[in-house]
């Protein structure tokens, strides 16, 4: 599927942050269907079990694929989660590459619903969720003039993906 542009990146966020040393780093893209894609990699520091994932890196990475829905269409605003169900298929591998993909569900008012999910390189899904999300505007989810958004949630390092295979 055809990559329409890519989005921001943080600091310190677990999962896109880029100076956070345990976390993804991991990078989400606009595709042309609307959905938000995602490669990714989870780390041995991530691990639940011996060779599994632990559920809650797996439900944050599901739940800012979700919550980054919102971004395809109005990048000024975010999705911040007032409900999440997931629920977990198959174990989740680290040290693998994996792909995500979220869409909007349905949209009204203040609210947005989303869905999204983790497959393997086979895309074999491995986890999803749905959510409802509150759509707010920056102001509102950071604390006010302490916070830049240039400074904290809007890096961009260019790369040359141009399809991702969901």
């Amino acid at each position: 599927m055809k990559v329409i542009s890519k989005q921001t990146n943080s600091k310190m966020c677990l999962i896109c942050g880029l100076e956070n040393n345990l976390g993804l780093k991991a990078d989400f893209y606009n595709m042309e269907d609307n959905s938000v894609g995602v490669i990714f990699t989870f780390k041995d520091v991530h691990q639940s079990y011996p060779g599994r994932v632990h559920g809650g890196m797996i439900s944050a990475l599901l739940d800012e694929l979700a919550g980054r829905v919102i971004w395809v269409t109005d990048p000024e605003l975010f999705g911040v989660t007032a409900t999440m169900t997931v629920k977990f298929r198959k174990p989740v591998p680290y040290n693998q590459k994996l792909f995500g993909q979220g869409e909007m569900v349905k949209r009204s008012g203040r609210l947005f619903t989303a869905k999204a999910k983790v497959m393997d390189e086979n895309k074999n899904t491995l986890a999803e969720l749905e959510g409802t999300y509150m759509i707010l505007p920056t102001e509102k989810i950071t604390g006010g003039e302490d916070f830049s958004k240039e400074e904290d949630v809007n890096f961009v390092v260019p790369d040359n993906i141009t399809e991702i295979d969901l």
